[in-house]
C-alpha cells in the first residue's frame, strides 16, 4: 500500500466497505426472508395436516375418515405433491401411495426436513391428536372416554421444491445486487474521489508559487473543514520560516556592514603605516588593531545572542535570582569604563533584598547593555543613577544630544546617534539585545526623555 495512489487507495477502501456493508445487509435480508417464507410454508403445511385430522371420526368405536368431504377444499393445489400416513392405536388407518418419511411423533407438532429419491426434499410435520366422536346416540361421557383412549399419529409431508426455488432465486438476486453495486462503486469512485480531492489540487497549485523568492505568499483559505487546520498549521510554519529567513538576512546584512566598516578601518590603518611610517612605537598600531578586533568580536557575539533570543533558541531558564548580587557583578564589570569617562554611578537599592524568578543570564544581558550604553553615551563626568525597587529597575543618565524622535528608534539594530563621537566602537546592538532579552523574560523595557535626561525603565510583575 506504500506506492498506491491516494485515489486508488480510497477506491479500494470504499469498494471493500461497500462489499462488507451490502454483504451484511444481504445476509440479514436473506435470513429474514428465508425465515418468513419458511414460517408461512410451515403454516400452510400445518393447516393441511389439521384439515386432515378434522376428517377423522370415531363411529361405533371404529376410526373412520370422512371420504365424502370435498377433497379439493381439504387439499387445495396438487394433491400428488402431498404425502401422509395416519395411524391410530398403532394401526394404519389411511395413507397415500407414497408414505412420508418416518419421524418421531410428539404431543405438539414437530417440523423436519427429509430427503427422498433424487435430492427431493420433503417438509414433514408430525402431530398427535385425539379424533372427534361422530356417534350422536352415544352419551357424552362415554364419547369423551372413547376419545381420550384413542390417539392418532399423523405424519404429513409436502414437497418443498417450490419454496427452495424461490429462496434460490432470492439468493441470486441479492448476490447479483451486491456485485452490481460493487462494480458501480468501482466505476464511479475514481471520479467521485477526484472531485472530492479537488481542494488538494488547489492547495498544490498554491504551494507551487511559495518559495524564498515569494516569502509573503500563503496558502488560500479553504471551506473544507478537514483541510482548514492543515492550511492554518502550514501557514504558521511559513510565517516562522519567513521570520527565520528574515533574521538570517538581517544578521548577514548587519554583520556585513559592521565587518566592512571595521575591516576598512584596519586596511586604512595598515596602509597608512606602510606608506607613511610614523616612526612611533610599533605597539601603538597593534593596540589599535587589537581594539578593532575586540570590537568586531563583541559585535559578532551580540548579533549571535540577539538572533538566538529572537529565534527562541535561547529560552528562559528561570530560577530565584538575588538582584543586588547581580547588580554588583555588572557594576564591577563596568567600573573601569566609568572611571575612564569620569562617570559616577549612584546606586539606590531597596531597603529589603529583592529576589525575582527569572533567567539570570538574560537579565544580566539586559543590565549589562543598559549600564554600558549609559556610560558610553553620557557626557564626561556625568552622574548615572541606578535605582532598584521591588518591581522596577531604572537607569538614568544625561542625554543632551537626543530628542523625542530618537526615542522611537531605540532598539533598532545598528542605529546609534552620534556614531562619530561617543558612539565610536559601538555597533548599536546593545539596546536591541536588551529589548529582545526583556521580551523573552516577559518583562517590559521602555525609554523616556525628561529635561535632557534619558531614563530606561525595566519593569516586571508576578515573579
Amino acid at each position: 500500500m506504500k506506492n498506491i495512489s491516494l485515489r486508488l487507495r480510497l477506491t479500494l477502501l470504499l469498494a471493500l466497505a461497500t462489499l462488507i456493508a451490502l454483504g451484511l445487509a444481504a445476509w440479514v435480508v436473506d435470513w429474514r426472508a428465508d425465515s418468513e417464507m419458511q414460517q408461512r410454508f410451515d403454516a400452510a403445511l400445518l393447516a393441511r395436516a389439521q384439515a386432515l385430522t378434522a376428517l377423522v371420526r370415531i363411529e361405533d368405536n371404529q376410526i373412520e375418515v370422512d371420504t365424502n368431504a370435498d377433497q379439493g377444499s381439504v387439499f387445495p393445489g396438487d394433491i400428488r405433491a402431498s404425502r401422509y400416513e395416519l395411524r391410530c392405536n398403532g394401526t394404519t388407518v389411511a395413507r397415500t401411495a407414497q408414505a412420508p418419511p418416518s419421524v418421531p411423533v410428539h404431543a405438539f407438532p414437530q417440523f423436519t426436513n427429509d430427503v427422498v429419491g433424487d435430492d427431493n426434499v420433503l417438509r414433514v410435520v408430525a402431530m398427535r391428536f385425539s379424533p372427534l366422536s361422530g356417534d350422536s346416540s352415544e352419551s357424552g361421557s362415554r364419547a369423551n372416554k372413547n376419545r381420550q383412549s384413542t390417539t392418532c399419529d399423523l405424519r404429513y409431508a409436502m414437497d418443498r421444491g417450490s419454496l427452495d426455488d424461490i429462496l434460490d432465486t432470492l439468493d441470486l438476486i441479492l448476490l447479483g445486487s451486491i456485485f452490481g453495486a460493487c462494480a458501480l462503486v468501482l466505476a464511479l469512485t475514481p471520479w467521485l474521489v477526484q472531485r472530492g480531492l479537488r481542494p488538494l489540487a488547489v492547495l498544490d497549485a498554491a504551494m507551487a508559487g511559495i518559495g524564498p523568492e515569494a516569502p509573503s505568499r500563503r496558502l488560500p483559505r479553504t471551506d473544507t473543514p478537514e483541510l482548514t487546520p492543515l492550511v492554518a498549521r502550514f501557514n504558521e510554519v511559513l510565517v516562522r520560516m519567513d521570520e527565520g529567513l528574515s533574521r538570517e538576512r538581517q544578521f548577514a546584512a548587519g554583520l556585513a556592514h559592521e565587518l566592512r566598516t571595521r575591516l576598512a578601518e584596519l586596511r586604512t590603518l595598515v596602509d597608512v603605516e606602510i606608506r607613511y611610517p610614523s616612526g612611533d612605537d610599533p605597539r601603538a598600531p597593534l593596540r589599535e588593531i587589537g581594539k578593532i578586533g575586540g570590537e568586531l568580536e563583541a559585535t559578532v557575539t551580540a548579533l549571535l545572542q540577539l538572533t538566538r533570543i529572537e529565534s527562541g533558541l535561547q529560552s528562559a531558564q528561570r530560577e530565584r535570582v538575588d538582584l543586588e548580587a547581580l547588580l554588583a557583578r555588572v557594576l564591577a564589570r563596568h567600573a573601569d569604563a566609568a572611571q575612564t569617562r569620569n562617570a559616577r554611578i549612584e546606586c539606590i537599592a531597596p531597603s529589603a533584598p529583592v529576589e525575582i524568578d527569572t533567567d539570570p543570564t538574560l537579565l544580566e544581558i539586559i543590565l549589562d547593555n543598559l549600564l554600558g550604553n549609559a556610560i558610553a553615551y553620557a557626557p564626561m563626568g556625568d552622574t548615572i543613577s541606578l535605582h532598584c525597587a521591588n518591581d522596577t529597575l531604572r537607569v538614568d543618565n544625561a542625554a543632551p544630544g537626543l530628542d523625542a524622535g530618537d526615542i522611537a528608534r531605540f532598539g533598532q539594530r545598528f542605529w546609534r546617534k552620534g556614531a562619530d563621537e561617543n558612539g565610536a566602537g559601538h555597533a548599536g546592538l546593545g539596546l536591541a539585545l536588551a529589548d529582545a532579552a526583556a521580551r523573552a523574560l516577559d518583562m517590559r523595557l521602555h525609554f523616556t526623555l525628561e529635561s535632557g535626561r534619558l531614563r530606561a525603565t525595566l519593569s516586571w510583575s508576578n515573579m
